[in-house]
């Protein structure tokens, strides 16, 4: 049965896949030396990839969920598929369901591959969700419906990077680098600012609900949890569709290649722009206000440009900018420094908190942890006095502190 692999035709990449190859190599001998090498190599893919139960079936899925295949990229376009490349698909899932119940040890003559334990359990979310959709439909799955569970699949994480990560950085080879160790923050670890965690939310909530929203600048004091906001959405709305694209500075010259690349994915892409500021010699800006608006080439629908900073207009003003300094050119250099914060539709402010507020984050992160101190307050203050003052991010230091020397 395992040789009908071959005859995939949508998702032929899995035939060609060097450890399937291996695996259909070994049919042809009936040596246990010459299939020792393939179940160690089994083996380690397994503890590479957490992969458990029979390993052959979790392979299966996780070439799946990564390999680029046609009907992954017409489904992440929004196309629906046609129906000779839906009869393509279906004889196809044909093959795959008979292959999906086979056990390795059918070919192998050991059967320590058919129901395997890895040592560290470390899934992503999305290769999860694919592996328990198949593997809780198996008694009754037929080609339509495993075809259904891969549509599906691919309509709510896409496939290989964008199915792995929550976040990506823009590398030298234009494209997407996925983030590995992604924050893993969420909102419920943020104390404070609810007027403004709610406008964030309402308004990337509208984002990957394919509603209008704007562009969000976040200005404030260090600490005050600007940036942990915009990578908690990431982590709330992944499962929506939401990505995070991190750039830096230097990268906005590339803003049109990145536009073009993201325009080509069914994702809402939030470009996250962290620390965001410039000298009054850099032009880098040009790139970004002509992107958000006013440039020759349209920003994606599936784009918005969030951007964290702690200088209301982002740019630095000079003593020539001072209206006593000079003529027009002083009202012109002004307007276009004030004009880049402007094309941000929504601006938050995060002040520094008062000495209450810095209480309540510290009262609430205590309790989170379980701390009970009777001279809680009075060693808080005491923190944030030897500190960098008050915000979110020294009482949650002072919070590692004590939690370091219980």
């Amino acid at each position: 049965m395992l040789n009908t692999i071959k005859n995939l035709v949508v998702f032929q990449n899995i035939a060609q896949d060097n450890l399937i190859k291996e695996c259909l190599s070994c049919l042809h001998t009936p040596l246990a030396s010459a299939k020792a090498p393939l179940i160690n190599n089994f083996i380690i893919v397994a503890e590479k990839l957490s992969l458990k139960d029979n390993l052959l079936r979790s392979y299966l899925i996780y070439l799946l969920s990564q390999k680029h295949n046609i009907i992954a990229e017409l489904v992440m376009q929004d196309y629906v598929i046609g129906t000779s490349l839906k009869q393509a698909l279906l004889s196809d899932m044909v093959i795959l369901t008979q292959l999906l119940t086979m056990l390795p040890s059918s070919f192998l003559d050991s059967v320590i591959l058919d129901d395997y334990t890895p040592s560290v359990n470390n899934h992503n979310q999305a290769f999860n969700s694919l592996y328990h959709n198949i593997k809780n439909s198996l008694s009754t799955i037929t080609p339509e419906s495993l075809s259904q569970i891969l549509i599906e699949h691919y309509q709510t994480y896409g496939i290989g990077d964008l199915s792995n990560y929550k976040a990506f950085r823009w590398d030298k080879e234009k494209t997407l680098l996925g983030i590995k160790n992604f924050d893993k923050i969420t909102f419920n670890d943020l104390v404070g600012y609810e007027r403004q965690k709610n406008i964030l939310l309402a308004n990337t909530l509208a984002f990957v609900n394919k509603k209008p929203a704007n562009n969000v600048l976040l200005i404030g004091s260090r600490g005050t949890g600007k940036s942990s906001s915009v990578k908690a959405l990431a982590n709330l709305y992944f499962t929506e569709g939401l990505r995070l694209l991190e750039i830096s500075k230097a990268q906005l010259c590339q803003l049109p290649e990145i536009m073009d690349y993201l325009r080509n994915t069914n994702k809402r892409f939030i470009i996250f722009l962290d620390d965001l500021s410039f000298e009054d010699y850099e032009v880098e800006y040009k790139y970004l206000k002509s992107i958000i608006e006013g440039g020759v080439e349209a920003k994606p629908d599936n784009v918005l440009i969030y951007a964290t900073s702690n200088r209301r207009h982002l740019i630095k003003e000079t003593w020539d900018d001072r209206p006593e300094h000079n003529e027009i050119h002083t009202n012109d250099s002004i307007n276009e420094k004030i004009s880049l914060s402007d094309r941000f539709g929504i601006t938050l402010t995060y002040l520094s908190p008062n000495q209450e507020e810095y209480l309540d984050i510290v009262f609430a992160l205590a309790k989170k942890h379980n701390i009970v101190t009777s001279d809680l307050r009075q060693e808080a203050l005491k923190w944030e006095m030897s500190h960098s003052g008050r915000s979110g991010r020294v009482a949650k230091q002072f919070i590692d502190n004590l939690l370091g020397h219980n």
